[in-house]
Formats: C-alpha cells, structure tokens, sequence
C-alpha cells in the first residue's frame, strides 16, 4: 500500500516538474483552428495515446523494468536515445529533458532513502538523458510498481497534462475538463496492451500533424506555453 501511495504522488498534476509549462503542440493546434471543441481534443488525447505514448514513449519505461534488472544499461540508454531522437520539436525535445531531470532531481529530495545513483551518475557522465519517460520508468521501477502500472501511469499523466493545458487554451470549464479525464482513463489499459505487443527497441511514433505542430510551436506569434 506504501507503495501504491507513493506511484499516486508522480500522477499529482501540481507535481512540480515543469509540466505546467509544455503544451507539446496542443498550443500551435488550438492557435491555428484545429482543435476547437471538447470532441476534437477528446479525439486528438486518443490518438496521442494510442500512436505515441504507448507505442514510443512507453518504450522506454518497458526497457527499463528489462534492462534495469538484469543491470544492462548501456541497451536501457540506447532505448532511451532510439524514443527521444523520434521527437522531431526542438522544443518538445528539451521539455521532456527539462521535465525527466526535475522528477528525478523531486525522486532524490522525496524518497532519499532510496538509492537513485545508477540514473543519477549516467546522467552526470552524459550516458543518458534522463527523459520524462526513463525517469518516471526508473521512478515506478525502484518504488516496486508493476511494468502494467508503470506504462499505464505514465499514460495517466500525459493525459491530465494535456487537459490541464486546453483548460487554459480553450473554452472549456473544470467540470467538463475532469469529465474527460475520466472518459479517457480507461484508455490506459488499451495502450499496455498495444505497449506490452511491441519490443522497446520497435519504438515508433505516427502523429505527424501533433509532430508539425510541436515544431511550428517556436514561431507563434504569441505564447503562453514553452512548448
């Protein structure tokens, strides 16, 4: 139960790791008239989902309960630079760098019982970058969630940040924000099951217009995300 609590902290929206300020493309969509209702962002969180999250990002959090284990971390880091070099932004590059260092940076501050070192000193030496989604691998990982829990959770969070981001793009209301937090999180079992079919070194992403729009982020007129 100690356990499960501790998983329940990475999933708090105020968690403070920079999510706040990363819309990753949503900002450039809403902008430019692409996503404009509740339905559309609905759709837009589905596809994210199923096209990027579980089948790329998850990847990385897979290679670690794999490679972690057996102390293989030359292939975890390879895994980990095969998901991030996906990620055709830039900005969205650096966001979820910035993002992965300060939850393992919170990790280290909340939980110093526990040891941190092998992510932390790769780090360090510049043997990893230490994305998002490793460290909040890492994070499950050393906290003795399961690999389910671990990707599925991951998932969870992508979505709340998402919908914490339209809450301030779009016309939307608290109520119908949380409404569909709950709509979509079901979807999470769906992305283990499409995550778990694929081998991490088979990471891929196809969202091409979520990708187009992460790089067009950077030549807004104005913004209210950094990415």
């Amino acid at each position: 139960m100690a356990n499960w609590l501790a998983i329940q902290q990475l999933l708090d929206s105020a968690l403070p790791i920079g999510g706040f300020s990363h819309s990753f493309g949503l900002e450039t969509m809403v902008q430019e008239g692409r996503l404009v209702t509740g339905s559309q962002l609905e759709s837009y969180i589905q596809a994210m989902l199923r096209q990027s999250w579980a089948t790329c990002d998850a990847m990385a959090i897979r290679a670690v309960y794999r490679d972690a284990a057996a102390g293989d971390w030359e292939q975890l880091w390879a895994v980990e630079r095969l998901v991030h070099t996906q990620r055709l932004g830039m900005e969205t590059r650096a966001g979820v760098e910035k993002m992965g260092k300060r939850l393992l940076k919170l990790a280290a501050d909340i939980w110093p019982q526990m040891d941190w070192s092998d992510l932390s000193a790769a780090l360090k030496e510049g043997k990893c970058l230490a994305t998002h989604p490793l460290s909040h691998g890492f994070i499950c990982w050393r906290l003795g969630a399961t690999e389910q829990q671990a990707v599925e959770s991951y998932c969870y969070t992508s979505i709340v940040m998402s919908v914490n981001s339209a809450l301030r793009l779009m016309s939307m209301g608290q109520t119908e924000g949380q409404r569909l937090i709950a709509r979509l999180t079901p979807l999470t079992a769906e992305a283990w099951a499409i995550a778990r079919e694929i081998g991490p070194e088979d990471a891929y992403s196809n969202m091409p217009m979520a990708e187009l729009a992460m790089m067009r982020h950077e030549t807004l007129y104005s913004r209210l995300f950094m990415s």
